[in-house]
């Protein structure tokens, strides 16, 4: 199981560099925000060969939006691409995944493809997990997530179980991809992620002493990947 931690500037990206992965991301753009193109590319500078992961939106169903920016990211230097889908509609997400895979895959084969799904996807009518798996896995894409779409505390075990958290993640392999799990994560829920056995957990809120608007504090980005590989 990797760590993955987001920062909120070039100085947090330099505290998180302990990490397995360092996320690009503007959480004053949604869940999965955009960051600016020169954003990710002066901290993929500053992580040298650790992987970088760049948000490009919660995406509503736009497919060519998606694919130039899903492109984009993978021009100025993410490792891995992801995007949100902040819609319900199946069809609309097959045509969204596949742009983002068409963008991406045929160019830098190297590069890994993100799908997201949102934990809280009954509150917001979006589509689930599941479905969103299903389909990412037939398009090719490479990790299937999950996260909370409104950042409101909620963690995302308000919303999915370790069952359905289970479930998903094996689901996942069954399908070739790797799993990613989020979503106000604490360290009360290593134990059970453990059990989970995701490829990926993303934080941010965990390693800022419980408040995701604080400093990232390298201490426990450390805690974390002790408590993880232990």
């Amino acid at each position: 199981m990797e760590l993955l931690v987001s920062p909120s500037s070039l100085e947090e990206a330099r505290l998180s560099l302990s990490a397995d992965i360092v996320d690009v991301k503007r959480p004053a753009e949604g869940s999965l925000g955009a960051n600016f193109p020169w954003v990710i590319r002066s901290i993929k500078e500053i992580a040298g060969e650790k992987p970088i992961s760049a948000a490009i939106g919660d995406f509503a169903p736009k497919p060519g939006t998606a694919a130039l920016a899903a492109y984009g990211a993978a021009c100025a230097g993410a490792d891995y691409v992801k995007i949100g889908l902040m819609f319900s509609d199946p069809d609309d997400a097959r045509q969204v995944i596949r742009a983002v895979v068409q963008a991406v895959k045929p160019e830098f084969p190297e590069k890994t493809v993100v799908i997201a799904a949102y934990s809280d996807y009954e509150r917001l009518s979006t589509i689930s997990p599941f479905d969103m798996a299903a389909i990412a896995g037939d398009e090719g894409a490479d990790v299937s997530m999950v996260d909370t779409g409104l950042k409101d505390g909620k963690s995302t075990f308000e919303f999915m179980d370790e069952a359905d958290l289970t479930t998903f993640t094996r689901e996942n392999r069954q399908l070739g991809m790797r799993t990613a799990l989020a979503g106000s994560i604490t360290f009360a829920d290593l134990p059970p992620l453990k059990r989970i056995d995701p490829d990926i957990i993303g934080v941010r809120g965990m390693v800022c002493g419980g408040d995701r608007s604080c400093t990232i504090q390298p201490e426990l980005v450390e805690k974390a990947l002790a408590m993880i590989r232990s």
